[in-house]
């Protein structure tokens, strides 16, 4: 995380360092990246980089943080528009992701070059539903009724075959470059497999 220097910083330079960084990392992924053009187009010293940051590192993960809080306050949001419906919440999260505008070249890098900390990093939107003591939250907001779930650990799986399902998808949308309606075809059919049951009745 940014050292306390980072987040002393006026509005304007804090903004300045991180539209400098996010450019960066847009351009390339993350082992690709160069400190020198961060700093060159924050203009401003090498050595004023490291009081804000540890590394290069520190700085991408940094924005991938800020990315996954304001899209889990999304995925809150989306799941109280529709009364909990877990399905169809996700359609349309997973809408909002391969819609995503400013972050577009960003996020593409991140998943294109998907390292064990960066999908750990993307699955903290559903973090809450990996701990004990968070899980009431969610399970407030989830309609559970509508679920063949016995208790909050089947919950848990649910959360997590899901969220693979969802990321695999976005993968597939940019490694193969394919548009946002065929992209979301392919995930509303894999999603209402989950919906429906793999297995005959």
């Amino acid at each position: 995380m940014p050292k306390i220097t980072f987040y002393n910083l006026p509005d304007n330079k804090k903004k300045m360092l991180i539209h400098a960084a996010k450019k960066e990392f847009s351009r390339v992924p993350l082992n690709d990246a160069s400190i020198s053009n961060i700093i060159k187009t924050a203009r401003i010293p090498r050595g004023s980089f490291y009081q804000y940051f540890e590394d290069k590192e520190d700085a991408y993960f940094f924005l991938l943080n800020e990315f996954v809080i304001n899209i889990n306050d999304n995925f809150v949001l989306l799941l109280k528009k529709y009364d909990g419906d877990l399905f169809e919440t996700m359609i349309d999260f997973f809408q909002l992701i391969i819609e995503e505008e400013e972050n577009v070249t960003f996020l593409e890098n991140a998943f294109l070059n998907m390292t064990y900390k960066i999908e750990y990093t993307f699955s903290k939107i559903f973090r809450d539903c990996e701990s004990n003591e968070n899980i009431k939250e969610i399970t407030d907001l989830i309609n559970t009724s509508g679920l063949n779930i016995s208790n909050d650990r089947d919950l848990r799986h649910i959360m997590q075959i899901i969220s693979t399902i969802t990321f695999r998808n976005v993968v597939e949308k940019f490694g193969k470059e394919l548009s946002q309606q065929e992209a979301l075809s392919n995930y509303i059919i894999e999603i209402n497999l989950l919906k429906n049951g793999l297995a005959r009745k």
